[in-house]
């Protein structure tokens, strides 16, 4: 799941993207509203979190023109305007929620999860490869019984495999729903990951399910495959 977080303040964008990262979530901060809607223009979102005191553009005009330019993805309004007005005015212009601050982090994210599950609603509760299976709701995994211990970001890279079981998913995919817009493609990072990942769901078990294949990028498949 790729965020855009867009929040004027450093330090709180900060603090709300790293509490999102620990979850799993990939997230672009954008420090106003023109980085905003150009940010929602070159990069692909699942969800997008709006403060509305933006500078260049305010939170509403962004969300505006978001939905004048056919962004689907659902729209969560952050903002310290807690004025009935102020609420009326950000769901007419296309947000799916408002959430005024100050904010408990656990609403916040139980919100978010909310709105991704509306969007999303055929996406199963538990991915099952041979005999790896993936839980969505709680973001544990199992092979064989045996429990897998997983750092967010290796949750979401193994939930974007199995969420496309057989498939050659190369670097410049993984990067765009994994990584965020910072994302150096000269770096060896998703490797490292890939290699990371490959240990923890294969070693010791058969079949092994994480093929790498040259040139092409990475499958997840219990069938044999080309690989290095």
């Amino acid at each position: 799941m790729r965020l855009l977080l867009a929040e004027d303040d450093p330090n709180v964008a900060g603090c709300i993207a790293r509490g999102l990262r620990a979850q799993g979530y990939a997230v672009d901060i954008a420090l106003d509203g023109g980085q905003a809607l150009y940010d929602a223009e070159v990069h692909s979102y699942d969800l997008a979190i709006l403060d509305v005191q933006l500078p260049v553009k305010d939170g509403f005009s962004v969300c505006r023109e978001l939905r004048n330019k056919s962004f689907r993805a659902p729209i969560l309004v952050l903002t310290a305007l807690d004025d009935v007005e102020d609420v009326i005015c950000g769901l007419n212009c296309g947000a799916d929620d408002y959430i005024t601050k100050p904010f408990d982090f656990p609403i916040l994210l139980a919100r978010l999860r909310a709105l991704l599950r509306r969007t999303q609603q055929d996406r199963p509760n538990t991915i099952q490869l041979e005999d790896l299976t993936l839980n969505t709701l709680n973001h544990t995994a199992s092979r064989g019984g045996r429990p897998i211990r997983l750092t967010a970001k290796e949750y979401a890279l193994l939930e974007l495999l199995m969420l496309h079981p057989g498939e050659i998913l190369d670097r410049e995919t993984i990067a765009e729903h994994v990584w965020e817009s910072h994302y150096d493609p000269f770096s060896n990072v998703i490797d490292v990951y890939v290699n990371r990942l490959r240990k923890k769901i294969d070693e010791g078990s058969a079949p092994q399910l994480l093929h790498t294949r040259r040139g092409e990028g990475y499958i997840l498949s219990g069938a044999a495959a080309d690989s290095d």
